[in-house]
């Protein structure tokens, strides 16, 4: 039964774990408060008082499992299950249609510098039909990445350490923001498994170097870029990923090479890396997130 719930949600195992979690925490919530609304009335017909509790706890469960989902990192699952749920019992289509913001499909950007990435990102999904940039996210007050969001009117968030690597990471901030996909574009801080858990296969990174090869923990900007002239390697170029528990080693969605000519500096072979990276990574998301 599990197993089929998983293929049904698409899901990993832990978030299916979360969800049930969230259904029964969120009926025993919704029970509780029903029994004391019921409580300061006198109710001495059992018909009535049955009925009444019928009404009240339909109407409340909805707003019990949203409550419980925002700490379980599951508001994003039960805000779409919700509206499925009012769709087939007639009560609309569903609220993402009824607007032009909710109709699409929102990332959030990650950045921790510059952002010129980000910057091409937003570029390429302005006045897009269905993908929207609606956030930017960045751990550095000063980052370059945060001017270019005012640029292109994206709101933006700052995030601090504690809170992002041992809190909440920040998960009911995007999930209230409505956040469907997480983009990492320089973002320098390892992803914590809260926010793994609450966007399984849903965070994509570019790494730029060609991985497995000069991956890893510290391996960043031109930390990469020395080893591999280091190395002696004749060609290096990006790598687009997935983003699961360890650095740099999800799922590959796209490559793109390029050469390490001779006499190459580290901010020679930065450079020709950058472009690799304007040319494709923001096509790569958009194949991404349209599932092809």
């Amino acid at each position: 039964m599990f197993g089929r719930l998983q293929q049904k949600w698409k899901v990993t195992g832990v978030q299916l774990t979360l969800i049930l979690c969230t259904f029964a925490l969120g009926g025993s919530l919704c029970g509780f408060f029903t029994r004391e609304i019921l409580g300061l009335f006198t109710i001495q017909q059992p018909f009535l008082y049955g009925t009444l509790y019928f009404i009240i706890l339909t109407l409340l469960w909805p707003v019990c499992v949203l409550l419980i989902s925002i700490p379980l990192g599951q508001f994003r699952f039960f805000r779409n299950y919700l509206r499925k749920m009012g769709s087939k019992l007639g009560l609309g289509s569903a609220p993402a249609a009824s607007s032009e913001s909710d109709a699409h499909i929102h990332l959030a950007i990650f950045a921790s510098g510059t952002g010129s990435n980000a910057r091409k990102i937003m570029e390429h999904f302005k006045g897009h039909p269905r993908i929207k940039i609606s956030m930017l996210v960045s751990n550095k007050p000063g980052a370059g990445a945060l001017h270019h969001a005012a640029d292109f009117g994206v709101s933006t968030l700052i995030i601090s350490r504690e809170q992002f690597l041992k809190g909440d990471a920040y998960v009911p901030e995007l999930q209230a923001a409505g956040i469907d996909y997480i983009v990492l574009a320089g973002f320098l801080w390892k992803i914590p498994p809260t926010l793994i858990a609450a966007y399984p296969n849903h965070i994509v990174n570019i790494h730029p170097a060609l991985l497995p090869k000069y991956g890893g923990k510290g391996m960043y900007g031109h930390f990469v870029h020395e080893s591999v002239i280091a190395a002696g390697e004749t060609e290096s170029g990006i790598t687009i990923h997935l983003v699961d528990e360890q650095y740099d080693h999800g799922a590959h969605l796209f490559q793109a090479k390029c050469p390490v000519l001779p006499g190459d500096t580290p901010d020679d072979l930065a450079a020709r890396i950058h472009q690799l990276e304007h040319q494709y990574f923001a096509g790569v998301i958009e194949d991404w997130v349209a599932g092809k």
